[in-house]
């Protein structure tokens, strides 16, 4: 199990304080949200080129109308199964924000999942800090828990989850400044 590490709290407020939308999706047989505001766009499972010596959770790189976009298998990244494409699958293009630790502006990035469910809204008292214990993924990648129909939906913190100087730690490569 993972321990939130200390004075984490900001997550959760800063959830609070934005909108009170998510999308709800499939990740294999758990159900997870993003903040609403960071997504730019669903797409269908489309073809990827792969990139030779990347990590599993990096499935290559798409053509967004121009613009090369990583594609990430979320699955993978939050340390589940790998996901399997299928029938329902799509990419999720996401905007992380930058990092308080980087120079770099805003991210683009394709996170691949199993299936998207709905936007679901929360309010502030729907959201809660997440568990210290028994949780399925690294509690330092989810900004909280959102309760919606009797279900518990981990949010998760696309800037940690996708933190650009993480994913180059695990990639193995420095940062172009």
């Amino acid at each position: 199990m993972h321990a939130i590490p200390s004075g984490d709290t900001g997550l959760l407020a800063d959830l609070q304080g934005a909108s009170s939308q998510f999308l709800r999706f499939a990740l294999g047989d758990g159900i997870f949200a993003v903040p609403i505001d960071a997504v730019r766009e669903i797409l269908e499972l489309g073809p990827s080129t792969p990139l030779p010596l990347m990590p599993a959770f990096v499935r290559g790189v798409m053509n967004l109308r121009g613009a090369v976009v990583p594609v990430i298998d979320l699955a993978a990244r939050l340390a589940l199964p790998p996901a399997v494409p299928g029938r329902r699958s799509c990419i999720i293009v996401v905007e992380v924000p930058p990092s308080e630790l980087s120079d770099h502006g805003a991210q683009v990035i394709g996170l691949m999942v199993d299936a998207v469910h709905e936007v679901l809204d929360a309010d502030a008292q729907q959201l809660e800090e997440p568990p210290a214990l028994g949780n399925r993924i690294d509690p330092r990648f989810m900004a909280g828990i959102a309760r919606h129909r009797g279900d518990m939906v981990p949010v998760l913190a696309l800037s940690r989850t996708l933190a650009l100087e993480e994913l180059a730690d695990l990639i193995g490569q420095p940062l172009a400044a």
